[in-house]
């Protein structure tokens, strides 16, 4: 990866954080950076949530953040913390107290690749990703790492992404860019099913490139939302790559029904069901587990009218099977790593994607051992 723009020394940030109910005290402290607009640092830990520790958490987070601001000589109201890891134990601030200004002082303009690979817990790579483009006369780049394998679901999950950008755009529009790429993207990405207590994205923009304020009305806005679009994209397909456990890394899209939402509702069915990612496993190509997944997602839709492909090779046509030959060739295609699957439920306009991977043996393993 190329060292892309450094973190900006001033500049505005936008965030998008977990929706679950429980949320830990580094979720609680960075949306109250995020709303105010502003941050110049974010400092991340892993192997500690910081989550469901209570008012000792929210201390913590808060302490971490003034040793950044100490370190930096920035204010701690323009720090942002997040943290993953184990959840309900308190951070070891002894730990921070003493590696907060070592850390300061190693701080480097290329050190992306080394923050990917600190914020880790059971991804088994570093994932990062960065995308240049020409706005006007201005080239901007956005960079960005993150980390995740398990416990991830649309609403994010147990991940962690941090994007900066040089190009020159303001708080609000910044929010309005990373939202929409979220959703997209990070939404639609499932390994297990589950939620987290930390999930947060953060975008910084620095506005190093120089140039005219980006905004929406300006032609450029198309070329700077699809930078980021391009970077979340990466990292999240990274993700699901890397998912727990995972053997196949499978696109599920649905088309045909009448809105984008509903197409959205019945793909995370799909691609969320443990019944079709341990057929996955398996190369097992059940396409009735996958018509009974679709059909528990609360969208309308005809049986009679549904066609399934898997890959190129297509297994059912009219809401009827096809047969042995077309269902040993569907085997033959999810043999592979990666592969796509569509279904096609009707003729309307609506169309959306999920990202997922199966389910293994490894990842009971992992998740069963991961306290002890």
């Amino acid at each position: 990866m190329s060292p892309g723009p450094p973190l900006p020394v001033a500049g505005f940030t936008a965030g998008v954080f977990t929706r679950n109910v429980v949320q830990a005290a580094p979720v609680t402290w960075t949306r109250k950076i995020a709303a105010a607009g502003t941050c110049r640092a974010i400092v991340a830990n892993s192997g500690n949530a910081n989550a469901c520790t209570g008012p000792q958490g929210e201390a913590d987070a808060a302490e971490t953040a003034a040793l950044v601001g100490a370190a930096l000589e920035v204010p701690a109201s323009q720090v942002a913390v997040a943290s993953t890891g184990v959840i309900g134990q308190p951070l070891p601030m002894p730990k921070l107290r003493q590696g907060v200004p070592r850390v300061a002082t190693a701080l480097r303009a290329d050190g992306w690749t080394l923050a990917a690979e600190a914020i880790r817990t059971t991804d088994t790579v570093a994932k990062h990703r960065s995308a240049r483009g020409q706005v006007g006369a201005v080239p901007v780049t956005v960079t960005g790492i993150a980390k995740g394998s398990g416990m991830i679901h649309p609403d994010m999950a147990t991940m962690l992404a941090f994007l900066a950008t040089d190009a020159p755009v303001g708080a609000a529009d910044l929010q309005l860019a990373l939202t929409a790429a979220v959703e997209r993207t990070f939404n639609r990405i499932t390994v297990d099913g589950c939620t987290s207590t930390n999930d947060c994205v953060l975008l910084m923009a620095g506005g190093g490139a120089g140039g005219p304020v980006l905004t929406p009305a300006e032609p450029g806005w198309a070329v700077f939302t699809g930078l980021v679009h391009e970077v979340c994209d990466a990292l999240a397909a990274a993700i699901v790559a890397d998912g727990e456990g995972a053997t196949k890394q499978v696109t599920f899209t649905v088309t045909g029904l009448p809105t984008e939402a509903e197409a959205v509702a019945v793909a995370r069915a799909v691609a969320a069901s443990p019944l079709v990612k341990t057929a996955l496993y398996g190369a097992d190509p059940n396409w009735g587990r996958i018509l009974a997944a679709a059909g528990q997602a609360g969208v309308d839709f005809d049986p009679a009218r549904a066609a399934l492909h898997i890959g190129d090779q297509a297994l059912l046509k009219d809401g009827r099977h096809l047969g042995a030959e077309a269902e040993a060739a569907a085997a033959g295609v999810m043999a592979a790593r990666a592969y796509g699957v569509t279904l096609a439920l009707g003729d309307g306009p609506g169309t959306a994607s999920v990202r997922t991977c199966d389910l293994s043996y490894d990842y009971i393993r992992i998740n069963a051992d991961y306290r002890t």
